[in-house]
This record gives structure tokens, C-alpha cells and sequence, in this order.
């Protein structure tokens, strides 16, 4: 039903930036929310930022804000995040998430997590 795909990952020098970007696909009028998530090596996949449709209301993680910028473009289907001040910490590979609710005859149904391919960021010291 949703289909998302990431790109923008790559290599960048402490203290530097990149913009990741996130098109998704389909039936994206039944997406609720859409997020940034991360995993590093050996560790649990973490929620960086998201964004609630509609309200356009966002949230960080408390390790990114005041860094990070999370947006979406609903005409282009597209969400994007402007990550500035780059450390080590985020390092990992970035996964474009959207969370959709399908109405059917019986009402809502259970939420469905889509998911992109990840991309992968790494930040030198």
C-alpha cells in the first residue's frame, strides 16, 4: 500500500551536515505519521524524529534536538531531515518509516509500519 525509499546518506566530517531524504508512495492520504529512525551497529533501532499528519506536529529525540530538522512535504509526498552539527553518536543507518490506518467496512484497521531500505550515515572524527 506505502512504499518509501531513503537517500542522502554518505560520509561526513564531525561538525558537518547532511539532508536525508524520504519519497513515499501509494496510499499516502492513509498515513498517519512518518519518522526518521537509526540503528547502529550492535544496538536497538532508536526514533529520531516524526511527524504527525495533519497537525504537522513533530518530535525529537532528545539526543538530536536543537540538530536535527524534520519535515514533510505533502504535495510531494516527500520527508527530509536536515541533520547539522554531526558527531560520531550518529552513526548508523537511517530507515524512512510511515504508519498507516486503512478505514475498512468494520471500521479502522490495526496500524501497518512501512518501511524504506535504510541509508547509511557515518560521521569522522
Amino acid at each position: 500500500q506505502v512504499q518509501v525509499v531513503e537517500s542522502g546518506g554518505g560520509l561526513v566530517q564531525a561538525g558537518g551536515s547532511l539532508r536525508l531524504s524520504c519519497s513515499a508512495s501509494g496510499s499516502t492520504s492513509s498515513i498517519k505519521t512518518m519518522a526518521w529512525y537509526r540503528q547502529a551497529p550492535g544496538k536497538q533501532r532508536e526514533l529520531v524524529a516524526s511527524v504527525i499528519s495533519g497537525s504537522g506536529g513533530t518530535n525529537y529525540a532528545d539526543s538530536v534536538k536543537g540538530r536535527f530538522t524534520i519535515s514533510r512535504d505533502n504535495a510531494k509526498n516527500t520527508l527530509d531531515l536536515q541533520m547539522n552539527r554531526l558527531n560520531a553518536e550518529d552513526t548508523a543507518v537511517y530507515y524512512c518509516n510511515a504508519v498507516v490506518v486503512v478505514w475498512g467496512w468494520s471500521g479502522p484497521g490495526a496500524p501497518r509500519d512501512y518501511w524504506g531500505q535504510g541509508t547509511q550515515v557515518t560521521v569522522s572524527s
